[in-house]
């Protein structure tokens, strides 16, 4: 049976939750917390979505990173990229100048290797929370993962999609003549 954290224990995850590694896997075409963001908006409007630097997400991983851990992720991106990750792709600066690695793998490649279309946070390689989106792509909820055969399966996902996943930099040049809103 499933069972689902509160949004503080989720919160605790980024803190003292974890001592060395926090992995992410995106893998949904577009995210509703983006979307109803005024960010967003911005961006279709073709302006900087001007994320905040200094937000709390910022403030944390930089906290996290000048103790040594890592906080990383990898995110699916389609061709032709949806406007939900080109907005992604357009925003992610303020996570990369905050500390954290932010790679991106096409779909098509992950499809070939197999991997699984699930968001999860894996820490320490030692427990996970597996993100549950409804069809809208609303957040649902956090499942709470301590298996050890199915954190074994999501630290295989982890290392075949990091490396085969490119840097930033590269990928958001590979795709810049999709980065834009429209």
């Amino acid at each position: 049976m499933a069972v689902f954290i509160t949004d503080e224990d989720f919160d605790h995850c980024f803190g003292d939750g974890f001592h060395h590694t926090a992995w992410r896997l995106e893998t949904r075409r577009a995210y509703a917390s983006d979307i109803e963001g005024e960010e967003f908006q911005r961006f279709l409007r073709g302006e900087d979505p001007a994320e905040d630097p200094d937000r709390p997400w910022c403030r944390n991983v930089r906290e996290q990173v000048a103790q040594g851990k890592r906080i990383e992720r990898v995110r699916f991106v389609d061709d032709p990229t949806t406007v939900g990750q080109r907005y992604l792709l357009a925003s992610a600066w303020t996570n990369i100048e905050a500390g954290e690695d932010i790679r991106g793998l096409c779909r098509s490649r992950a499809t070939a290797l197999g991997l699984p279309m699930v968001d999860f946070w894996l820490f320490d390689s030692r427990f996970a929370l597996k993100l549950h989106f409804d069809d809208q792509d609303e957040y649902l909820g956090a499942e709470l993962i301590e298996d050890p055969a199915t954190i074994l399966g999501y630290c295989q996902v982890r290392d075949a999609a990091w490396h085969y996943a490119m840097r930033y930099e590269d990928f958001r040049a590979r795709v810049a003549s999709q980065a834009g809103p429209a």
